[in-house]
């Protein structure tokens, strides 16, 4: 597959290959078809750079977790962790449609209706990673933002795209965890 985003970054153990990723984040590979009827259940469209990660593997736990902020969270003082990455469908757990994905998060739990979430985080619901529309529009290209639910659901600002978002993620050894 011929990449348009991540030309210079390096995938080798980006993804954690174990059976809970596989269990209840990796989708199958989307098509078109696939990808335009999630964008029309959510009301968003996808940033070219996410639907390119998710065909190249569609949803999954990560290695590095962790993104640096440049202010305090309710997870850390220096950065947020994510459990995974939703994948582009409705048959797994923790898919953009799936029991768990971005319209239950808004439904179930309140989170803001101004985008799409993509990254659970170790908190169990507590806090999310989401493509933030707000300042785009519904076909732009989105901010990721973290948004902390324990916060009044205060959105922290990430990453300028997703591209940004997936090549700025570390290994949480690298942060002081004490």
């Amino acid at each position: 597959m011929e990449l348009q985003f991540f030309k210079d970054f390096d995938f080798t153990n980006f993804w954690n290959e174990s059976s809970y990723s596989v269990r209840d984040y990796i989708e199958d590979y989307p098509n078109d078809e696939m990808i335009a009827s999630v964008e029309s259940e959510l009301g968003y469209k996808l940033p070219a750079s996410y639907i390119e990660l998710m065909r190249y593997q569609n949803g999954g736990l990560v290695n590095k977790s962790c993104f640096p902020t440049a202010e305090s969270t309710s997870w850390a003082d220096d950065h947020i962790a994510i459990t995974g990455i939703m994948g582009i469908g409705r048959e797994k757990t923790y898919s953009l449609c799936g029991e768990l994905g971005s319209r239950f998060m808004m439904d179930e739990w309140g989170y803001p209706d101004t985008g799409v979430y993509i990254a659970d985080c170790p908190s169990a619901g507590h806090d999310m990673v989401m493509l933030d529309y707000s300042k785009c529009g519904k076909e732009g290209e989105p901010e990721v933002v973290h948004v902390d639910q324990e916060d009044d659901y205060k959105k922290t600002f990430l990453a300028k795209n997703f591209e940004t978002f997936i090549k700025g993620l570390k290994d949480e050894d690298e942060f002081d965890l004490d």
